[in-house]
């Protein structure tokens, strides 16, 4: 039994940050390559990681232990074209831009 897990409801005594997560239109693009992926047969699984520095898109090809690619979103990158990165699944930095959408369209994910 986990006793670290709280579970919050309606506590105005707290301020929940927002930013800590992909905002809707993030997600939106992520999630739109994701679908095209899987229908290509390229991609079968995601999962998401979420920490206080960062938060991370992670795809699968197969069922294996460790993702194949990460989608991560800095939230205090030291170099704004660090905010958004593309890493394998040993967390080398693949591509690297300040701006999601042109990170993934200008990315071949064939050739990645």
């Amino acid at each position: 039994m986990n006793r670290n897990l709280k579970l919050v409801i309606n506590n105005g005594n707290k301020k929940i940050e927002d930013n800590y997560f992909f905002e809707k239109n993030e997600l939106k693009t992520i999630l739109d390559l994701y679908a095209k992926m899987v229908s290509e047969g390229s991609w079968k699984d995601y999962g998401l990681n979420i920490s206080n520095r960062q938060v991370s898109f992670n795809v699968f090809k197969s069922a294996t232990e460790n993702a194949t690619y990460r989608i991560c979103k800095n939230f205090k990158p030291s170099n704004k074209n660090l905010k958004y990165l593309i890493t394998d699944s040993r967390g080398k930095i693949l591509r690297n831009s300040h701006d999601l959408v042109i990170l993934i369209k200008n990315t071949n994910w064939k050739k990645l």
